[in-house]
């Protein structure tokens, strides 16, 4: 079958002229994007470049100031998702909306509920979500309950959703983000089967290979405006991070060696026993020096969170040692740790690393409300803490109208690096990053790169936790890789390759 429209069809979208201002700030200037119906098509930019501005006002859930939409060549005006929904347009956001405790079913219906009569119709709207699981491939069952689902299994609901309520175009933002590479396998397998059926996508993503791999179209913004319409035969990574950033596309690496014999952080035997009675770590064992970053590879939920929240005291080990410059700090409170010198980047920056709600300069303070410059004596120091955070927008080039918005105004990577600078102050002699640049862009990936090298310089010991080999591969003076809460093989980050180590987290080769 083939996918290409018909000639002479008209865009599935077509954006003109899109402008739209903020108090202090404009999102998006004059942006012009033409999207072919039937494809694939790919929005890149750096965080704060004015995507997911874009997408909003295209989804309804912003107006422009300026410019004009038109959906299969018919002008709309949009108000609300509502009336976005019924021109056939559905979004799936980064961070899923879904209900934990009800079932695949249940979100799915939630708020387009299926009547007969005065009744609802619970067998018509299963029928109906099987019959587009499996049209398009998405294999969910509508029973079961979405707390028990994986992330790759809540985002294939997500796009259920949408099409469930009649969605022809769909919006993903960053859909990628949290999938590990058999998931992204697996969901571009199911965008090609939907644009097999017709379908259009618009696919908000920072990773430029898998833009390049899945993309029929690509669209580049820079500071809020659109700067070129590509074909990915003729482009590769590196021209689109030029064009993305201005520059080349930055490359992980850590140079010469910044290794003492200092030992900062050593674990000894560290094993956790969740409350189902299943050993989450298994005799976990490692030293970091000061100036050295250790690296951790594994497949996402093989202990690495885990293991960050046991070194944190967020949870207790149930046998083992940590030792922090010497001293045992195995049954010391998160607050002792984080007084005595650890940063902490979470996972997960909205669940465990921002405050949305609050100003930038009231997220300075989180994790450091017992340290200046936060206080003073047992008081509250705002001025200090404001003070600060101004260094930190400096410094960490985080793009803001300044720091008494909130920090949902801010876009995911400019968050990121707020949590960067945050966690990299107060001289910490250890800092636990676990996926530091996920979901950022290659300029905020580079800059977050680059503080941490500066940082190892200066003799900070790093534990990195990440889902980039590549990132893993280059930023890491030593390489360790987790299967089933075990620490299973060491590499040497200079001679070992992508596959090598991917091989390794999978358990290829072992019998145990």
């Amino acid at each position: 079958m083939s996918t290409e429209p018909p000639a002479g069809a008209a865009p599935a979208v077509h954006l003109t002229a899109i402008t739209k201002r903020f108090p202090g700030v404009v999102a998006n200037s004059d942006v012009n994007i033409s999207v072919r119906a039937g494809t694939v098509h790919a929005l890149v930019g750096e965080n704060g470049a004015g995507k997911s501005t874009l997408m909003k006002i295209l989804y309804g859930m912003q107006q422009p100031d300026e410019g004009t939409i038109a959906v299969n060549g018919k002008p709309v005006s949009f108000g609300s998702p509502a009336d976005a929904i019924r021109a056939g347009i559905g979004m799936v956001h980064q961070h899923f909306m879904l209900a934990d405790n009800l079932t695949v079913l249940e979100n799915v219906v939630l708020g387009s509920e299926p009547r007969k009569g005065v009744g609802l119709d619970f067998a018509a709207a299963h029928a109906r979500i099987k019959e587009i699981s499996d049209s398009y491939g998405l294999g969910v069952d509508p029973d079961r309950l979405v707390d028990d689902l994986g992330v790759g299994e809540r985002q294939r609901v997500e796009i259920l959703k949408v099409l469930y309520r009649g969605a022809r175009t769909l919006i993903l933002d960053e859909p990628t983000a949290v999938l590990v590479p058999q998931e992204v396998d697996e969901l571009f397998g199911n965008l090609r089967d939907l644009k097999a059926e017709g379908l259009t996508i618009l696919f908000i993503s920072h990773k430029l290979d898998e833009v390049l791999s899945v993309a029929d179209d690509i669209t580049v913004m820079r500071r809020g405006t659109t700067v070129a319409s590509v074909s990915p035969e003729d482009v590769t990574a590196r021209k689109l991070a030029e064009l993305m950033v201005g520059s080349a596309l930055p490359v992980p690496e850590l140079r010469e060696s910044t290794v003492t014999d200092e030992a900062v952080l050593s674990v000894e035997g560290l094993t956790l026993v969740g409350a189902d009675g299943r050993t989450v770590l298994n005799d976990i064992s490692f030293t970091i020096h000061a100036g050295e970053v250790l690296g951790i590879a594994g497949v996402e939920g093989n202990g690495q969170a885990e293991l960050v929240e046991t070194l944190m005291g967020i949870r207790s080990p149930t046998s083992g040692t940590i030792t922090l410059s010497g001293k045992d700090i195995t049954n010391e409170s998160t607050r002792h740790r984080r007084e005595a010198g650890v940063g902490y980047i979470p996972e997960d920056r909205h669940r465990q690393g921002v405050l949305l709600e609050a100003t930038l300069w009231e997220n300075r303070i989180l994790g450091h409300q017992t340290r200046k410059p936060n206080v003073r004596g047992p008081l509250l120091d705002r001025r200090g803490a404001k003070a600060d955070t101004e260094r930190i927008v400096v410094e960490y080039d985080v793009r803001t109208p300044g720091i008494d918005v909130n920090a949902a105004a801010l876009s995911g990577g400019n968050q990121q690096k707020l949590i960067v600078g945050r966690e990299m102050s107060g001289a910490p002699i250890l800092l636990i990053a676990s996926h530091p640049t996920r979901g950022v862009d290659v300029g905020a990936q580079a800059a977050i790169w680059e503080h941490i090298r500066r940082a190892r310089a200066d003799h900070l010991a790093v534990l990195l936790i990440s889902a980039d080999l590549d990132e893993l591969i280059g930023m890491s003076d030593t390489l360790s890789v987790i299967l089933r809460g075990r620490l299973v093989a060491d590499h040497d980050p200079a001679t070992v390759t992508p596959e090598q180590l991917g091989s390794a987290m999978t358990g290829a080769g072992r019998e145990d």
